[in-house]
């Protein structure tokens, strides 16, 4: 009994003595009694003291300055790309040129060109736009780059090693995306509004400006958009969204791709809204998918990668094959535009 009455002289004292001391005494007690003494309580897990040195700490100016950096970093990047595109302004232009001849064409329009009406028109376009256009998607990966540099001191040294697959998959997004944009939304936005009108007293005539204007919208637009599943695993992996919370509320997650599809289609069709708005319902769970197996990373746990390998591939097996029956039997052929195969 006597550990007990120091106990209570010991509790009597200020608190953090007091705790101290009945901790020892009520150690003693169980040791008398053939137990054993509370055990310690666990270490911190060993990564994350060497995650928080691997942390860089700036300042609010240190941070500033190393925006700067990076702005004038990319800058540079874009202006020496686009006086690489200079150089092939003629041959892109003819690429750039082509849904609208195209689709003049389709129209049965005569002549199926674009024009220009002030001196400087062509010159604007052809070899001042274009080319800066086109050093955007070519210093891609660079600008990519400079953005991670940026974010990577707030990361730790285990999320760093994402650098690497996040520039060449926020690249190969941004591209595809224009990509899409070009052979599909594009393409039929456009003779959709040439259509507008014609065999009515309308004649088009669309000048080479308002043109590059129209497209520079629709394959931007596009190239970002496609962006989604990046943006959805770089806030999965800063903890501000988890793949339970984008599953439990996709519905508005849907209803907002929806809206923006409107906004950015340049036509107001429903086909044209729904050729749009498909795939970017396909990217948004795309980035559901990667913030998942991020999750299951950070778990610990892994992702059953043979049995989706195999489903995956009897899918593409299955596709494959219905594209062979199409065009040995039907007599179906591909095309460079959408929908690709046609009878």
């Amino acid at each position: 009994m006597s550990s007990f009455d120091d106990a209570q002289q010991g509790a009597a004292g200020p608190g953090a003595e007091g705790t101290s001391a009945i901790s020892g005494a009520i150690d003693k007690v169980r040791q008398k009694m053939g137990g054993s003494s509370v055990p310690p309580a666990p270490p911190p897990p060993p990564g994350d003291e060497d995650d928080d040195e691997g942390m860089a700490r700036m300042s609010f100016m240190d941070h500033l300055a190393e925006l700067r950096t990076r702005i004038l970093r990319s800058i540079a990047g874009i202006i020496v790309a686009a006086v690489a595109c200079l150089s092939f302004s003629n041959p892109l232009w003819d690429f750039v040129s082509k849904p609208a001849t195209d689709a003049l064409k389709l129209l049965n329009v005569n002549p199926p060109e674009l024009v220009t009406i002030t001196p400087m028109e062509g010159f604007n376009v052809i070899w001042f736009k274009l080319p800066l256009i086109c050093a955007i998607f070519v210093a891609s990966p660079w600008v990519l780059y400079q953005v991670w540099g940026f974010i990577s001191p707030g990361l730790y040294r285990r999320e760093r090693r994402w650098a690497a697959p996040f520039i060449l998959i926020s690249a190969g997004l941004f591209i595809l995306g224009g990509v899409f944009a070009y052979f599909v939304v594009f393409r039929f936005g456009l003779t959709f509004l040439l259509g507008i009108g014609l065999g009515h007293a309308v004649h088009p005539m669309v000048t080479i400006s308002e043109y590059f204007d129209l497209f520079v919208n629709v394959i931007l637009g596009v190239g970002l958009v496609f962006e989604l599943p990046v943006l959805i695993f770089f806030l999965t992996l800063l903890r501000i969204l988890s793949p339970a919370f984008l599953i439990r509320h996709s519905r508005y997650a849907i209803l907002g791709i929806f809206i923006a599809a409107a906004i950015i289609t340049p036509t107001p069709d429903v086909f044209n809204l729904m050729l749009f708005a498909t795939p970017m319902c396909l990217l948004f769970y795309l980035g559901v998918f990667a913030s998942y197996l991020l999750v299951l990373k950070r778990e610990g746990r892994g992702f059953p990668w043979k049995v989706f390998s195999v489903i995956v591939l009897g899918v593409l097996i299955l596709l494959g094959a219905v594209l062979y029956i199409a065009i040995t039997k039907y007599g179906y052929h591909l095309v460079p535009r959408w929908p690709f195969l046609i009878h």
